[in-house]
């Protein structure tokens, strides 16, 4: 009989159930996306009959599919389970819980029906077009007004550790989503960004860094201080270096941005900056690593039985791994050899299969059970899904690795001479292919381990009967006075609202000092006088660059290095981007730079390596792009296009895009013209012409004399 003191309630295991079904489809989904993807690097033509099965368009919906529809889905299903345990309540409102819930799966199949047709920023991780991000930040909201307002009528007086990382996760996605998402729409699914060149580099690298840090790691964190104490039975191993981690986490990681942007157009200082707090970030999260691990301390014997605590300790294992790989990478040396190379492909999937993967599928382990009063299904299943997942990401992470030295070093080669080893590219890819082949192996053992996980979960939840309302009792939340015996901490913990605010500030003093000068201070961003806005078919061609995904496998960012101006040309400056909406820097080098590209070869070479690479680039991955050439230039937006860009600050002259047109389609049957006499069949209305334009373009401004600063 229950004490008559105590408060009936229920949790609501509804939602969980929800957000834990979609995991397991989104995470499918997003794993057979990477295969597909990774296979394209093996056989270029794989799928290639359409252009919504391209390699560039396919990339950023696999990365959407991962991150956001698997990760996010798992994070929401354990905070949502967590928290009203932590709390002793249920969700704050169920109605809230619900518009959460398909407010979230509405987004990510807005994301599916978008990013294949090229209807995309460009902008890493943050791809999706002006409607659908505003969108997320209603959806954001309201996941987070049901979180703060659970923890606002707990029952119990101390919030938890996981708890904390909850709240930092709500407060500091919805800023960066924000302030990265700030973009002025040309139409309903076309938008540029409010900020060009160097700034949107440093702020999209802000949020990118960040959102690693603060959608795939925060929370993850308060899932395993919750988790890991649950399934061990164990109390957390220490309280004091929980605070530690905490606060020095998400105070230093708002820093860490510019180190993605080691010796580029970036000024020094902010690089620098990135650098030494990218370093300083080894010490906080190996105290989450730590405390974790040690957890288990005397139940060892507990991982040998439980699945799920296998999962956790190679999920804490390679956040440990991946925690260290990115500070050793902010090194600027290290950086030298490792960015633009698949040593960071290497990186990002080690952290997202083992940390992200690894907390996910042990959650749901321990959830189903729980929610449907039965026992696992197979515990001999879910040993052999934590087998054959761990061997994929070995068989994924390795080749990625030893292929990224391989690059770098093929690149940077010179011989006794003087000369570049390997001037041609395409020499250092073939090496690659091996290796290409077998990460395509271990992404298929991922996949296949995550179809067992699903068929476990299904046959478990086919078992029993899920406890929708699961009944508590609890005592109701004693109102009393902080007493300063408690210590500074303890006080803090019984005012989420105070908490909230400290949360902000920690997160929001890096954020400020980096932007600020940048944006403000003229000499961080030199002009040099030469430098013009596109012409209207270039910003057609451009458009369709963004749309075709052509960021996703080459750069537009000469680095000072003597290997790098031998093989491409001058070295980039920061003057050379003011027009840039969005910056197209890139972060992979699957083929070469294009910054210099201007100039280097006849239209005639880029219409046929367009439409077929291999002819005029033996052994090039790159596919064909022949739907180019029969679709026309689409120029209904171009006035737009225009008219938004001026706003910005590109100096088109008032009245420009009544002209717009007609000067786009001057200069298309130039181009036309030039490739006829070459003998082409080739009309000046086809997009394969405005993409020819924009790639003669790039790198060429600075060739003009009469150059004003640098």
């Amino acid at each position: 009989m229950q004490n008559s003191h105590l408060e009936r309630f229920e949790y609501d295991n509804a939602i969980v159930r929800n957000f834990s079904v979609a995991t397991v489809i989104w995470g499918i989904v997003g794993f057979l996306v990477g295969i597909i993807i990774a296979l394209k690097l093996v056989y270029p033509e794989f799928l290639n009959f359409l252009p919504e099965l391209s390699y560039g368009r396919l990339r950023p919906l696999h990365t959407n599919a991962v991150i956001f529809a698997f990760a996010g889905n798992v994070m929401f299903a354990g905070i949502y389970y967590s928290l009203q345990r932590l709390c002793k309540s249920r969700m704050y409102s169920d109605m809230l819980s619900k518009i959460h819930f398909w407010g979230w799966q509405t987004i990510i199949v807005s994301a599916a029906l978008t990013l294949p047709f090229g209807i995309t920023t460009s902008k890493e991780y943050a791809e999706l077009e002006w409607p659908i991000d505003i969108a997320i930040a209603l959806i954001w909201v309201a996941f987070g007004v049901n979180m703060m307002g659970t923890i606002w009528k707990r029952r119990e007086k101390h919030m938890y550790v996981a708890i904390w990382f909850y709240i930092a996760t709500f407060l500091t996605v919805a800023l960066l989503h924000i302030v990265n998402s700030f973009e002025l729409p040309v139409s309903f699914l076309k938008s540029y960004s409010f900020y060009a060149g160097v700034q949107d580099a440093l702020v999209q690298w802000w949020y990118g860094h960040n959102a690693v840090a603060f959608f795939l790691t925060t929370p993850f964190l308060g899932l395993m201080y919750y988790f890991i104490p649950k399934i061990a039975e164990r109390p957390v191993y220490s309280y004091k270096l929980s605070i530690v981690h905490f606060w020095a986490l998400i105070f230093l990681y708002i820093w860490a941005g510019p180190h993605h942007l080691l010796y580029t157009a970036l000024p020094d200082w902010a690089q620098s900056l990135g650098t030494v707090f990218s370093v300083m970030l080894i010490a906080p999260s190996w105290g989450g690593m730590i405390n974790g691990l040690l957890t288990l301390r005397g139940a060892w014997d507990k991982v040998r039985e439980e699945p799920a605590l296998k999962f956790l300790v190679v999920a804490v294992t390679g956040y440990g791994m991946s925690t260290f790989e990115g500070p050793m990478m902010s090194l600027k040396n290290i950086n030298a050899l490792t960015h633009y190379t698949d040593y960071i492909i290497g990186h990002v999937h080690l952290g997202a299969l083992a940390w992200n993967g690894g907390v996910g599928f042990a959650i749901l382990y321990y959830m189903f059970p729980k929610m449907y009063r039965t026992q696992l299904f197979s515990k001999k299943l879910a040993n052999i899904h934590f087998w054959i997942a761990t061997l994929g990401i070995m068989f994924y992470a390795i080749p990625m690795y030893w292929g990224g030295i391989t690059q770098s070093l093929m690149w940077k080669e010179f011989t006794a001479d003087g000369v570049l080893r390997y001037a041609n590219f395409l020499e250092t890819v073939s090496q690659l292919m091996p290796m290409y082949a077998i990460r395509a192996v271990g992404g298929t053992l991922y996949l296949i381990g995550g179809l067992v996980g699903g068929y476990n979960l299904y046959k478990t939840a086919k078992s029993g009967i899920l406890v929708r309302n699961e009944e508590a009792y609890a005592a109701p939340l004693a109102k009393a006075a902080p007493s300063h015996a408690e210590g500074w901490h303890r006080i803090l913990e019984r005012m989420p609202m105070r908490f909230s605010v400290w949360v902000v500030v920690a997160v929001v003093i890096g954020g400020v000092i980096e932007f600020v000068p940048t944006w403000l201070v003229k000499e961080n961003i030199p002009t040099i006088t030469s430098v013009k806005p596109y012409t209207p078919l270039e910003i057609e061609g451009r458009d369709l660059y963004i749309r075709e995904g052509c960021v996703g496998c080459h750069s537009q960012m000469i680095r000072p290095f003597r290997s790098e101006t031998e093989r491409y040309g001058e070295y980039s400056k920061a003057g050379e981007y003011v027009y840039d909406h969005p910056f197209l820097w890139g972060s992979k080098r699957t083929g070469p730079d294009l910054h210099r590209i201007g100039g280097k070869y006849p239209d005639s070479w880029h219409y046929m390596h367009m439409k077929d690479p291999q002819s005029t680039s033996p052994k090039s991955i790159m596919p064909a792009y022949a739907w180019m050439y029969e679709k026309a230039i689409d120029y209904s937006h171009l006035e737009g296009k225009i008219i938004t860009l001026r706003k910005l600050g590109v100096p088109y002259p008032e009245g420009f895009e009544k002209e717009a047109e007609a000067d786009a389609k001057a200069q298309a049957e130039k181009i036309a013209q030039n490739l006829q006499s070459s003998k082409f069949d080739i009309t000046a209305d086809k997009e394969i012409i405005a993409m020819i334009a924009y790639l003669q373009r790039l790198g060429t401004d600075i060739k003009v004399k009469n150059t004003a600063g640098n």
